[in-house]
């Protein structure tokens, strides 16, 4: 008796490798690795994304929160950016700085953020009730209108040497990630910490034989780097950049620069400079841009350290040192 039976059907040679691949992919992003098994780092803002760079190098894809040339202190985070959040093996951030993002690590990302300000010796934040703005109706400052930025002063990168303990940090916290390449972290992690420490060394000398010793910036953003090299910072607007003072204060403001004996008041590319500019002309004072970091402009050959030497000269003839 005949059987009949149905024709075998043989796989195609390239499908079976395409399935191979396939396979051999999804293990390589076990553990929520991204392309290429890299590990993902979500960073908040550009002086974050530059530290996981350059601790991370090829074994990391790093992704940031904020957009080039964007002022970071109140972003607020897309549905897509929270996943995002989510998904990474770490996120990097400066707790204090960007409310949104703290309220999504929190949420999200339990167990995988490097607050950079739990690494190093933080500052209080200054008296923001010096810099609240206030209408006709005695209304305003930063808590008040959603943006309270906490106790602490977040502005920690502009001292080179506490990034140098967070490149520290960050390379140990990588290496606990991705043990395979753990090796690789805390060597660049380490070449990192000379390039800092010897950036924080030419600001020592550059600052060291100052006539002034006052700064008169746009936002409270330099009150590490103040505290670092020995110098006094008066603020126009607190934490915040976009809050404003009132006109009592502004007047309070130009009779300190007045009695500080400053040359300069400093402002930023990020933000308006038309309150600045006003301060320096009631003062009589010049202006200049002193730069925060906080971001670069898309195509920028710019990085952390070409704006922080920049910075450098930019306050040495300010400060009239020698």
């Amino acid at each position: 008796m005949f059987t009949s039976r149905k024709p075998s059907r043989l796989v195609p040679s390239t499908v079976l490798a395409a399935l191979g691949l396939a396979v051999l992919t999804a293990c390589g992003n076990a553990g929520g690795t991204g392309a290429a098994g890299r590990t993902e780092v979500v960073a908040a803002f550009y002086p974050m994304a530059w530290l996981a760079e350059r601790v991370g190098g090829d074994d990391v894809a790093v992704s940031t929160l904020t957009k080039p040339g964007a002022e970071p202190h109140d972003l607020e985070l897309t549905p897509k950016q929270i996943g995002a959040l989510g998904k990474a093996d770490l996120a990097l951030y400066v707790k204090g700085l960007q409310p949104a993002v703290d309220d999504a690590v929190a949420k999200h990302a339990k167990g995988k953020g490097l607050d950079a300000a739990s690494t190093v010796k933080t500052l209080p934040a200054p008296g923001e009730d010096e810099h609240a703005h206030e209408d006709e109706h005695g209304h305003g400052g930063e808590a008040e209108h959603g943006h309270d930025h906490g106790d602490i002063d977040p502005h920690l990168w502009l001292d080179p040497s506490r990034m140098a303990t967070v490149a520290t940090a960050l390379g140990d916290k990588l290496a606990a990630t991705d043990a395979d390449h753990a090796d690789g972290y805390k060597t660049r992690a380490a070449t990192l910490v000379k390039e800092l420490n010897g950036l924080d060394q030419e600001f020592k000398t550059g600052l060291a034989s100052c006539k002034q010793k006052t700064i008169v910036t746009a936002h409270a953003a330099f009150g590490y780097l103040a505290d670092r090299y020995g110098l006094k910072q008066i603020s126009i607007a607190g934490v915040d950049p976009t809050s404003e003072p009132s006109p009592k204060r502004l007047a309070e403001l130009t009779g300190e620069v007045r009695a500080s004996g400053a040359t300069t008041v400093f402002t930023e590319s990020l933000v308006s400079r038309k309150v600045a500019d006003t301060l320096a002309r009631e003062a009589g004072v010049r202006t200049a841009v002193l730069d925060p970091v906080e971001g670069v402009k898309e195509g920028s050959k710019a990085d952390y350290p070409s704006v922080m030497r920049g910075n450098l000269q930019t306050l040495k003839p300010a400060l009239e040192c020698s």
